[in-house]
């Protein structure tokens, strides 16, 4: 929690007002109330039994069915290393292969961020949340309308990440829809976040092409390739398949690109359940599995032990209409699956969760964003992408969300972190001198006041006030206040986080648009 976050205290009934505490000073990284990298693993969707009939079921796919599509470069990595190229032309995955590959596949990852205090360390049930998504509109709130996004929209929602304490990391939300020429967006989206904050980024390429040039980006703002690869802090998002079990060619040469100049991947899989991806949510896991283990095999057969992340992230289908439905509890259970899975290879894990279908950031969306949130945090996802400010089931982002979000994650890792329960926190010698020889209430009682920092997290804008308090300070409505507050850290935000003699080079070799 940051210091302009009031932390409210006991509120006496009878409407008198709130007595506020406010912190003097930022807390301790081992006593704040919520801070990154939590564990989860509390929830289990999946019994053992299921865990191991999907990853048995994901092994036959390999092996029977197989993926098409592959480049030439990625049969002679993935044939070279024991894979078969069918007369069919799809390449299919012995189980010795598979598992000599999950052997050697990186565990226990870091992320790493250019401030190192906000690395992302992957292992266990650690969970991160942040962004994701490639929305083409940006929510208006005010008018309630969507418009095209761009690049000053993207550094802004960066912006808006650096200063938010419970959004982990940043990857590429928005598409720059004012910039055609496509190198010069992919420049400008890894320029925009880098130049907005210092967390760890993810984004993609348009084009392997591309690739060459977005690293000459990313070694100027690093000091050069040796600073770049010992702390590689912007990772590849990466549809290195495009479902049912077929690889991306463009993708997966821009994989290979990746690999070689030391960017971490996300290896995702993003089939639709109903639509790319079978119908029953067991089967579109066991899919989504089978495709991210091609991947590790094609990854590890290339670099073994390069840092990826198993990006199972399949979505679902109102089967209706066959539209995306991201905030179903359909899609929620998918990704607490997904989580599972990761757990049982040990590998690092990321899914998407807190998608809305709501079009504004209305009862819908929060209850969508809350469900899956708590699901995947609960469930022990290390990488919660699409965590905020995702509406229309991907096709807007809204700032206003981004900010809203903030608060709302930080009630879902309360939940991560579930009850401490210790000798100090059962004792009953609080509740003996309350009850028999004090006032009756714990109001006041030093316990209540050591406990009220380290145990409880308060939100920066949702509003707690009694009915009477709330018509007293004026009926605030909490989309002005969001408005307000997103307003009020861009205002204060520095126009780079990109050293400003760095900035001024990159300016000069690249066509900047934020």
């Amino acid at each position: 929690m940051t210091d302009e976050c009031a932390v409210a205290g006991s509120r006496r009934s009878g409407g008198r007002a709130a007595r506020v505490a406010l912190r003097s000073a930022p807390l301790a990284e081992n006593i704040r109330p919520v801070r990154p990298g939590l564990p989860g693993g509390q929830y289990k969707p999946l019994t053992e039994a299921s865990v191991k009939r999907i990853h048995e079921a994901a092994l036959d796919a390999l092996e029977q069915i197989g993926l098409a599509n592959a480049p030439k470069s990625g049969i002679e990595i993935m044939t070279g290393a024991g894979a078969i190229l069918g007369d069919d032309g799809r390449i299919r995955f012995p189980r010795a292969l598979v598992e000599d590959m999950l052997a050697v596949a990186a565990r226990d990852i870091t992320l790493y961020a250019r401030d190192p205090k906000q690395d992302l360390e992957l292992s266990g049930t650690r969970v991160y949340y942040g962004t994701a998504g490639a929305a083409v509109h940006v929510v208006d709130v005010e008018k309630r309308e969507y418009r095209e996004s761009t690049a000053k929209d993207l550094l802004n929602a960066a912006q808006l990440v650096h200063y938010l304490d419970n959004v982990h990391f940043f990857q590429r939300a928005m598409v720059c829809r004012d910039i055609p020429d496509n190198f010069l967006m992919d420049i400008n989206t890894l320029y925009a976040c880098c130049a907005g904050t210092t967390k760890h980024v993810g984004t993609s390429f348009s084009d392997p092409s591309h690739v060459e040039g977005c690293f000459d980006l990313l070694h100027m703002i690093a000091g050069g390739d040796d600073k770049w690869r010992p702390r590689p802090f912007v990772s590849n998002s990466n549809c290195f398949v495009v479902p049912p079990m077929k690889f991306a060619e463009e993708s997966c040469i821009t994989m290979e690109k990746c690999i070689r100049g030391g960017m971490p991947i996300l290896l995702l899989s993003a089939g639709q359940a109903g639509a790319t991806a079978p119908a029953p949510l067991a089967a579109a896991i066991v899919q989504a599995v089978a495709e991210c283990l091609a991947g590790v095999v094609y990854v590890n057969a290339m670099a073994p032990g390069h840092p990826a992340i198993f990006g199972t992230w399949p979505f679902v289908s109102d089967l209706r209409t066959g539209a995306m439905s991201g905030g179903s509890g359909e899609q929620a259970l998918l990704t607490a699956g997904c989580a599972q899975m990761h757990q049982f290879y040990r590998l690092p894990g990321g899914a998407a969760a807190g998608i809305a279908d709501a079009k504004l950031p209305d009862m819908q969306a929060g209850w969508e964003q809350a469900i899956s949130n708590v699901m995947a945090g609960l469930s022990g996802l290390n990488m919660v992408y699409e965590a905020v400010g995702m509406h229309a089931s991907l096709l807007g982002f809204c700032l206003e969300s981004l900010v809203l979000g903030d608060d709302l994650l930080g009630q879902v890792q309360r939940c991560i972190r579930g009850i401490d329960v210790t000798e100090d926190s059962v004792s009953l010698e609080t509740m003996r001198s309350v009850c028999l020889d004090g006032p009756g209430h714990y109001l006041g009682h030093p316990q209540t006041l050591g406990l009220m920092q380290t145990e409880y997290i308060y939100p920066a804008v949702a509003d707690r006030t009694s009915p009477k308090e709330w018509v007293e300070i004026g009926r605030p409505d909490l989309i002005a206040r969001a408005i307000e507050r997103k307003n009020r850290i861009l205002a204060e935000a520095a126009p780079s986080v990109i050293a400003p003699e760095i900035d001024r080079a990159i300016r000069e070799k690249f066509s900047i648009y934020c």
